[in-house]
């Protein structure tokens, strides 16, 4: 498939009179083309196609369709119909009124391309750019962010049922890829009658002593699977398919195997107590999508798959009279559901400054900062506007006894000076959990026979110590938790809430909440098309002067508004 650039096609002039007839106030799809058109443009996809080969249908209208596809919350079947039966889309794809439209599949076959050649955000960086060059957004200004969980496109499984349904997701694979080979390796009767069906559940035997059983024969089957796979004389690009690859893994997390009493090869099945199981950000989910994991927040909310960050200029509304512009979405970063929130804040930052729109507050959760991350953004410029975590010492827990903030700091000295006027013993800079700290500690001959001692420390050997950050980073977290304190920060940090309901409207209008496709590539690509989307929503609403910042509406809402436009 080849590409030869030329963006979309020009609206055919029996097309815009149909449309202008039949909406004759616009509506979102013909007002994105008509404002948006140089956005959807081809050339960003070159380095996707070829310059050999039949052409195929230009990037930039399947580019097109996909976002209206997001704002509508439409499938794949749905939208390719609709670039056959609505008008309005027609018009926005410089169709004829005859043109009949192209295949459902064409859109997926584009997906798989964008997400192959790492162009997940191309639309919604030119849209960044776009707003930009118009005025919409800047730096310097505020913005927010928050992540949500998204569940993924694939069956939640236990540890039991992933590890029979790895064995039967690789047999599948090996029934087409190589098919004689694999009739020489195991009786295919007897394994088809095993993982013919779906490993389910619901449908193995209701005795533990039976469910154990089985466990072991699906260990036994994926350890001999992956014998015959890694063995010498086995053709070298078996070990290549995916599904192998993964069935190793799941082998390796779920079972190991030892040698008894007898000298006899057994294999048994992982106890997370005894023999452990990997870490949750290793560990695999599902045969089918080797990115999804399984993660927890708090005590209510477990689920497999991923977690997605947006982030929305907030800038204070306009006086009266003078139109506002749209709160926009600056960025969308999705990670496995492992990765905690303070993970996300570099590369969200980072990514804000080469795009030219830095903030110069940026609004977050308790989640996003850590003393070192406050630090850096106020070198570049931008203030974390967040609830720091607090002290979490006992005494500070208990609020009884000296906390750190007790302890005067001479960090020219080297000394830290504790309540009763003793000077600490050792000043020792070590490295914990990759990042820089100090580790203080009291001599025993000071600690002992202090009259304080009981309330300064509970230590068995009678001595305080204490961990701080270097002085930068500690100095911006002692002010950061005095300031949170004050009346003013918490009405000025009142502006985050208002990034609920952009998630809210996203979940709503885009369908974010679930993962359509598998893998994070394809799955960032989704939430790439999803904020775009939720920016074309939000700019139509500016054009028409509706309120933009209304971005808790519902399925209904938005469908009236769609009949009323």
């Amino acid at each position: 498939m080849s590409m030869r650039p030329k963006g979309l096609p020009e609206v055919p002039e029996q097309t815009a009179a149909v449309a202008r007839a039949a909406f004759p106030r616009g509506s979102l799809a013909m007002r994105v083309r008509d404002r948006l058109a140089e956005v959807f443009a081809d050339e960003p996809f070159a380095d996707a196609f070829g310059v050999r080969g039949a052409p195929g249908l230009s990037p930039g209208v399947l580019c097109l369709v996909t976002v209206l596809q997001f704002a509508e919350d439409l499938t794949d079947r749905q939208a390719a119909a609709m670039a056959v039966r609505a008008i309005d889309w027609k018009y926005a794809l410089g169709a004829e009124l005859t043109d009949t439209g192209f295949d459902a599949s064409v859109l997926s076959r584009f997906r798989a391309r964008l997400a192959g050649h790492g162009m997940e955000r191309v639309v919604f960086d030119r849209l960044l750019e776009h707003c930009k060059v118009e005025g919409l957004v800047a730096a310097g200004g505020k913005q927010r962010t928050d992540s949500t969980h998204v569940i993924s496109a694939v069956r939640d499984l236990n540890r039991m049922e992933l590890a029979g349904e790895s064995v039967r997701a690789a047999l599948e694979a090996l029934a087409v890829a190589a098919p004689s080979w694999l009739a020489g390796q195991v009786d295919v009767a007897e394994f088809a009658h095993r993982y013919g069906p779906r490993v389910d559940g619901w449908r193995m035997p209701s005795s533990q002593t039976k469910r154990d059983r089985l466990a072991q024969v699906f260990g036994q089957d994926a350890l001999a699977l992956c014998r015959a796979a890694w063995a010498p004389d086995a053709p070298e690009w078996i070990r290549g398919i995916e599904t192998m690859r993964l069935l190793r893994q799941v082998l390796v997390q779920t079972y190991y195997v030892h040698t008894d009493t007898r000298g006899r090869e057994v294999i048994k099945k992982r106890d997370a107590d005894d023999e452990g199981v990997p870490p949750g950000q290793l560990r695999l989910a599902s045969p089918y999508d080797p990115d999804a994991r399984w993660a927890a927040k708090g005590e209510e909310l477990f689920w497999m798959g991923y977690k997605v960050h947006l982030t929305e200029t907030c800038d204070t509304p306009a006086a009266a009279g003078v139109r506002a512009a749209p709160n926009l979405i600056t960025d969308v970063f999705t990670t496995d559901a492992t990765v905690p929130d303070v993970k996300a804040t570099g590369p969200v930052q980072r990514r804000l400054a080469e795009h030219g729109v830095k903030p110069g507050e940026h609004y977050l959760d308790s989640g996003y900062p850590s003393a070192d991350l406050i630090t850096a953004a106020l070198e570049r410029g931008t203030r974390m506007v967040t609830p720091v975590l607090l002290d979490h010492s006992a005494q500070a827990k208990a609020h009884a006894g000296f906390d750190k903030n007790a302890f005067a700091i001479d960090w020219k000295a080297r000394q830290v000076r504790c309540p009763a006027g003793k000077r600490s013993a050792h000043w020792n800079p070590v490295k914990q959990h990759g990042a820089d700290a100090i580790v203080i500690t009291f001599s025993v001959l000071t600690c002992r026979p202090c009259p304080f001692q009981e309330q300064c420390t509970s230590s068995a050997l009678g001595r305080r110590m204490l961990t701080l950050r270097p002085r930068e980073p500690h100095e911006a977290l002692v002010r950061a938790r005095a300031e949170q304190k004050t009346e003013t920060w918490k009405a000025k940090y009142a502006l985050r809430a208002g990034v609920e309901g952009t998630i809210n409207q996203a979940l709503d209008l885009t369908g974010m909440r679930r993962a359509r496709y598998r893998g994070l590539p394809k799955v960032r690509l989704q939430h790439a098309f999803s904020a775009t989307a939720l920016n074309v929503i939000r700019l139509d609403a500016h054009w028409t002067g509706h309120n933009q910042h209304h971005t808790r509406s519902s399925r209904l809402e938005h469908l009236a508004y769609r009949l009323t436009a």
